[in-house]
This record gives structure tokens, C-alpha cells and sequence, in this order.
């Protein structure tokens, strides 16, 4: 196993994960300063989701032109420069707008990492392989909210950026030096750029819409985003050189439903971090340290079962672990939506456990799934698809968290006299991602009858 490259790259992989869960510590400080609301406190988070949401597969088409490797380390190049930029925002629209632009050189790098991690890695350890570069996001995870509590509480939210920006150019370096080859399958094909003007209107459509829900203009933007993304299909099909084979979607069911379940497990989860942060240092009364280790035990669990889930993918169908993981997840997600005010720590961390166990034995094995279903060809558009399942999950899961916050708490400041409706915005949120946790056990049970 070529570790040196796989190491670079779980450096890489560290990366967007610590920043996002750092920031999560951060977030009552960011609105302190730039005195955002709760709704606009969301998209601090969301703005990245979602550019990096949209621009991955279009990436993933640009690196099978001109290649992976130089896609994946000028999204590095870009992403240290615009993270260091962020503290010297003049204001709370200027922040959001860097965080956007992040996302877009964080697109380039997601595109291509988990295609040049199959490359460069025989088959047989390729399980192995993708747990390791799970298990350094979810380190990622377990350090980002005591590094973000500590770095707030001590030295301030702009030491994350600095920060962030220098390791973020320290994994540049390292990956110059140690990925060797190019990948470009598709080297000297035209570039659809109809079909990513159309794919974009179609996620902006459908994130923006949720995170305005249950107002009529959110319903509306995401009828317009279904429609678009009928569209997109529609246009795919019939174009020689598309930005995405849809037919890897329409064809390979096992393919289809991976992708389905990973949308639907990040949907459910990945607010989770953003939410119990808000209930920790609003409602429990926290600082931001404190807070900060009371959240790391969830990535923590990650870590040891999506190790474990590594081991376990060659004795055991991947499909079927993924399935067992999803449920835990839904067990987990339960709990937390029957906590009140006056829930204990010891319930909290013990719902994190739950799933944290699910999630580390859901992703490192879909994603086996996903990349084992398809041709050596279509790595890139499979990895840039499992990336964007991943983001838009993420961006959705902020979306709904907001529609709640939006419902109990409007665009009030956040403040003593509202701390019930957080609560009550709090058990909501992790109702709907119960919900959809079940439904993705179902996809990824449905897809484990075909495995």
C-alpha cells in the first residue's frame, strides 16, 4: 500500500471537517461580532456546504480533462489563501462570501481524493485504505471542537482561520511532494458547460430552498430545483460528453442507492455538531472549551468503529455494515430529539456514542460500495459523486436545522427568554433527522439485497 500518498491525503481529508467543527465552537463569538441572528448564523456553515455542493462534479469532470493531481493541489493553493482571509472580513456579508469561495477550492480537492486513493491502491486493500482516510476525518472531528473551544476562549474565533489556513498549506506542500502520477482519463474532451450551468441552478435551487423552509419561497426554490435537476437528467442523456454519465445513476442500481443512502445518512447527521454546540453554550450555559470537549466524544467513537468497520468490510458485505450503522444512527437521533432543558451531560455524550458507533460504521463502507460498483473510468465522476451526496447531505442538514430555528426562533437574537424555543427548535431538528436516518436504513438495506 502506497502509505505516503495515503497519508497526504488523509492530511488533506483532515482538513474541512476540523474547520467546520472548530467553527462550530466559534459560532456564538461570530455572531457576537458581526450580530448575525440565529437564521443568519446558518449560513456562515451553509455558504460553504454549498458551493462546495455544486462545483465538485464539475471539478471531477475538469480533473478527468486536465487532470486530478493538478485539480486536487490548486484547490489546496486556493483554500489556504481565501481561509486566511476570512479574519480580516469587514463585515458579517463579506465572512459568508469567503466562506463561499473556500468551498469552491474545497470542491477542487474533494473531487478528487477518494479517485486518487482508488488508484493508487490494489483492490483487495481498498477497504482498508478508505476506512483510514474516514478514521482522519472523524480525528478531525474529535479535534476540531476542543482545538475550536480552546482557540476561542483563549486567543480569539480569528486563531481558527489562522490556523486552519497554515496546516491547510502545510498539506499543499506535502502533497507535491509525495502524490506522484497524473490521472486524466478524459484527457482532451470538451467541457458541458450547459450542464453545469443547469446542475448548479439545480442545487442552489434545492439547498436555498430548504434553508427557507416552511416559508412559500422555500417551498418554491425547491420546485424549481427539482425541476432543474429533471432537467439536468433529461439534458445529460442526450449529450456526447456529459458532465455526469447519469446513466451510472439509471443503470447500476447498487450505485444509485449507495449514493441515495449516503445523501440521506449526512442529512441526518451532520447538523447534529451545529445543534448540540447552540444547546451546550446557550441552554447548559457553557463556555466555549468546556462545550468543546463535551462534543468530541461522538468523533472520537468514529474514529475506533470506522477502523473497526475496515477490518470488519472483509469478512463481512459492506452493504450490510452500512445498514447496521444507519440504524444505531436512528437510535442515537432518537434519543437526542426526546432531551429537554434540563437533559444531563451524561445522556448527551451517551447519544453521541450511539451515533458516533453508527456513522463510523456507515461511511468508510458505502463509500467501498460506491467506488467498487463502477468502472475504472468513472472513479472520478463516482468519487465527485459520493463527495456531492456527502456535501449537499451536509447542506440539507443545515437547511432543516435552520427551517427550525426559523420556526421557534425567527430572526430574534439569541438570548435568555428564548432558550425554550431553542429547546423546542432542538427537538425538531433531530425528530426530522430520525425520520430520515430510517428511510436511509431502508435505501441502504433495499441495495444490500442486490450486493
Amino acid at each position: 500500500m502506497p502509505y505516503k500518498t495515503l497519508s497526504v491525503l488523509c492530511i488533506a481529508s483532515f482538513m474541512g471537517p476540523f474547520m467546520g467543527s472548530a467553527f462550530n465552537l466559534a459560532l456564538p463569538e461570530i455572531a457576537s461580532t458581526f450580530s448575525f441572528n440565529a437564521v443568519t448564523l446558518a449560513w456562515f456553515p451553509s455558504s460553504f456546504l454549498l458551493s462546495t455542493a455544486i462545483l465538485q462534479i464539475p471539478f471531477a469532470r475538469l480533473g478527468d480533462m486536465f487532470g486530478r493531481k493538478r485539480i486536487y493541489l490548486a484547490g489546496l493553493s486556493g483554500l489556504s489563501l481565501s481561509i486566511l482571509a476570512c479574519p480580516f472580513s469587514p463585515g458579517g456579508g463579506a465572512l459568508i462570501a469567503l466562506r463561499f469561495l473556500s468551498g469552491v477550492f474545497s470542491a477542487m480537492m474533494f473531487s478528487s481524493s477518494i479517485a486518487i486513493v482508488v488508484s493508487v491502491v490494489p483492490p483487495p486493500m481498498r477497504g482498508k485504505a478508505l476506512a483510514l482516510n474516514t478514521a482522519s476525518v472523524y480525528m478531525a472531528l474529535a479535534a476540531g471542537p476542543a482545538a475550536g473551544g480552546f482557540l476561542t476562549y483563549y486567543l480569539g474565533w480569528q486563531s481558527i482561520f489562522f490556523i486552519s489556513a497554515a496546516l491547510t498549506a502545510c498539506a499543499r506542500v506535502l502533497a507535491g511532494m509525495f502524490i506522484k502520477g497524473e490521472w486524466a482519463e478524459a484527457r482532451g474532451e470538451p467541457f458541458d458547460a450547459k450542464g453545469c450551468l443547469i446542475f448548479a441552478c439545480a442545487l442552489s435551487g434545492l439547498i436555498y430552498g430548504f434553508s427557507n423552509l416552511p416559508q412559500v419561497r422555500g417551498f418554491t426554490f425547491v420546485c424549481v430545483g427539482l425541476l432543474a435537476l429533471a432537467a439536468f437528467a433529461a439534458f445529460e442523456k442526450r449529450t456526447l460528453y456529459p458532465l455526469l454519465d447519469v446513466k451510472l445513476f439509471f443503470a447500476n442500481r447498487v450505485f444509485s442507492l449507495s449514493c441515495l443512502s449516503a445523501l440521506i445518512s449526512y442529512a441526518a447527521n451532520s447538523a447534529t455538531s451545529f445543534m448540540l454546540s447552540l444547546y451546550l453554550q446557550y441552554v447548559k450555559g457553557l463556555d466555549a472549551d468546556v462545550a468543546g470537549l463535551a462534543l468530541i466524544t461522538q468523533a472520537l467513537v468514529q474514529v475506533c468503529s470506522s477502523l473497526a468497520a475496515g477490518r470488519l468490510s472483509v469478512s463481512y458485505a459492506p452493504a450490510r455494515l452500512a445498514t447496521c450503522g444507519m440504524l444505531l444512527c436512528a437510535l442515537g437521533l432518537f434519543a437526542l430529539s426526546l432531551a429537554c432543558e434540563g437533559a444531563s451531560l451524561v445522556y448527551l455524550i451517551a447519544c453521541q456514542i450511539i451515533i458516533g458507533l453508527g456513522f463510523g460504521l456507515f461511511a468508510s463502507p458505502n463509500t467501498n460500495v460506491i467506488m467498487s460498483s463502477v468502472e475504472k473510468r468513472h472513479y472520478g465522476q463516482a468519487s465527485a459523486s459520493a463527495g456531492t451526496m456527502r456535501m449537499v447531505g451536509q447542506a440539507l442538514s443545515m437547511g432543516l436545522a435552520a427551517m427550525a430555528l426559523s420556526i421557534f426562533v425567527g430572526d430574534r437574537p439569541l438570548s435568555s427568554a428564548l432558550y425554550p424555543q431553542l429547546v423546542s427548535s432542538f427537538r425538531m431538528t433531530f425528530g426530522l433527522f430520525t425520520v430520515l436516518c430510517l428511510l436511509g436504513a431502508y435505501a441502504s438495506r433495499s441495495r444490500d439485497k442486490n450486493d
